[in-house]
């Protein structure tokens, strides 16, 4: 059975399960803004079942983590990830959606040494190009949509009609509930509500160059986040090493919408990297021997 765990950090607690063989290769999931870490269940399964140690965190203020965190975005989530690789024992592939994926890829430029491969879907590396009038007007309307009462319910009509346009997972009806319903406590809504102004991914797209790590990335092809998104993956194909697979009829969520693209996938891509004799990840010059 999967027991909840939780990784101090300075101002609070970032929860995550382990699940998969104690000895595996180490694989850490992190979802993105407004998500619950039961966004990854079509991938844990058969990650763990190929022998793979799976570790899924929640954001800070989000899911099982503590809401006393004064600080979010791509920067403090990357630390938080490192943290839990080093608590666990890396290296490790990292695989994060939206600004998860921004944030392993920070993690991939800050500590080669222990990022043996990206899988990113959705991925947010770089802010969209948008007047400084218009970010603040979005910020001010960020506050207004995600308060009490309304703010709960404004977000999950969100995520699942507008974030989950085109194919719709059988069972994300059960998911944007659950995402819901963690939203409607006060110090959940908060801390969504902070992290949606604060965040920012212009510290990724700064490192951006100094990812070494093999990367696969999914990309939907009506992700309305994207102005294009067929341009944006173009751009990550010119700035990733790697395959850059881009979905048809799927949004910002190709790991709910399309998980029968994502999970081979992603499996072929963790089968090809390299590993040391007890079948951990290698990196660096260990990886080239």
């Amino acid at each position: 059975m999967t027991t909840l765990q939780h990784l101090q950090r300075p101002e609070g607690r970032i929860a995550y399960t382990v699940d998969g063989p104690a000895t595996g290769p180490l694989v850490v999931l992190v979802p993105g803004m407004g998500d619950l870490r039961s966004t990854w269940r079509e991938l844990v399964g058969p990650l763990a079942d190929a022998g793979h140690r799976v570790a899924v965190l929640d954001l800070r203020g989000h899911g099982d983590s503590d809401t006393t965190f004064s600080t979010h975005g791509d920067v403090v989530t990357g630390q938080d990830t490192l943290a839990l690789v080093e608590h666990l024992g890396g290296p490790a592939v990292l695989v994060g959606n939206s600004m998860g994926a921004g944030a392993v890829a920070w993690v991939a430029a800050e500590r080669p040494d222990l990022v043996a491969g990206l899988v990113l879907t959705g991925p947010f590396l770089r802010d969209r190009p948008m007047p400084a009038i218009a970010v603040a007007t979005m910020h001010g309307l960020e506050r207004l949509l995600f308060s009490r009462p309304w703010g709960a319910a404004v977000w999950a009509s969100y995520y699942r009609g507008y974030l989950n346009r085109g194919i719709k997972a059988p069972w994300l009806d059960e998911h944007v509930a659950d995402v819901r319903a963690a939203m409607t406590d006060p110090a959940h809504l908060r801390s969504f509500r902070h992290l949606s102004v604060q965040l920012t991914h212009a510290p990724v797209e700064a490192r951006v160059a100094e990812i070494v790590a093999p990367a696969v990335a999914f990309v939907g092809a009506i992700d309305p986040d994207f102005a294009d998104p067929a341009a944006e993956a173009d751009w990550l194909r010119s700035v990733l090493d790697g395959e850059v697979v881009v979905i048809p009829d799927v949004a910002h969520y190709p790991q709910i919408q399309a998980p029968e693209v994502v999970v081979p996938r992603t499996l072929a891509f963790l089968a090809d990297l390299p590993r040391d004799a007890a079948g951990r990840f290698q990196v660096g010059a260990d990886a080239r021997a």
